[in-house]
């Protein structure tokens, strides 16, 4: 199958082996003094492992390969006596960076009350708001297309600026939905397109609604949403909200 899966520059890589603890699946083993892949399907392709190679020899590249097969990951770890990672809907808390792996990168689902709560007051003390983010990670670089959260989900596309200019952003946008933040200038824009069609050929969204900045680059998010909508095949409803950059929102 066509998927994204580290790729790993023998003439880069010194064989220092930072990389090797950062993959909670065990996938990248020192050999020969080079880092490689031990197998593919034990490589999710979230590239946790990407920020801990001081020689930028490891990459994101999509090619035609076995599938990721959590089963296999978790014989692997068994023969070295490790516990397996958290992955899909049996996630648990998070592990504030303890335990192996990159907790940016791992796949969790928080469990949210059904009835958004009550608005705090003005005068709540700070860390009292609850929340209303149900998954984790966020990012478009580091989601999976398979994630669980996915399934059935109202799907929230937001660019990265919108949470800091609406000051309601949670309660009036997040609560209840799945989200996925990018930004269409900093990011490479057909990745997010090609990244989001996957997720929507791979899940059953309900819907999807774009939150954007007033900004003309921000235009980016809205192409990429619609250029994924129509390539994945599907009928699925489209909304989009646009933010002020003092905050309110324009239309």
């Amino acid at each position: 199958m066509l998927r994204k899966i580290v790729k790993i520059d023998p003439d880069k890589c010194d064989g220092c082996g930072l990389c090797v603890p950062s993959c909670a699946e065990g996938a990248i083993q020192i050999i020969n003094g080079k880092a490689v892949l031990a197998a593919d399907n034990l490589c999710d392709g979230l590239g946790a492992c990407l920020g801990e190679c001081p020689k930028d020899a490891i990459s994101i590249e999509e090619r035609d390969t076995d599938a990721f097969d959590e089963a296999a990951v978790e014989q692997h770890l068994a023969a070295q006596g490790k516990p397996a990672p958290a992955h899909g809907a049996h996630a648990p808390a998070p592990s504030h960076g303890h335990g192996g792996g990159c907790p940016g990168s791992r796949m969790m689902s928080f469990n949210r009350p059904a009835s958004a709560p009550a608005p705090a007051p003005a005068d709540a003390p700070k860390g009292s708001r609850q929340s209303r983010l149900a998954q984790w990670p966020v990012q478009m670089q580091l989601v999976s297309p398979t994630a669980p959260y996915f399934q059935n989900a109202d799907l929230l596309l937001t660019a990265d600026c919108v949470p800091l200019a609406y000051a309601g952003y949670h309660e009036d946008f997040l609560d209840g939905k799945a989200v996925i933040m990018g930004c269409p200038k900093l990011d490479d824009n057909q990745f997010f397109t090609d990244k989001l069609t996957e997720i929507l050929r791979a899940s059953s969204i309900k819907s999807v609604t774009v939150l954007r900045m007033e900004v003309p680059c921000c235009g980016g998010i809205t192409w990429a949403a619609k250029e994924a909508i129509k390539n994945s095949g599907k009928v699925i409803p489209y909304a989009e909200v646009t933010i002020g950059i003092q905050g309110q929102i324009k239309a």
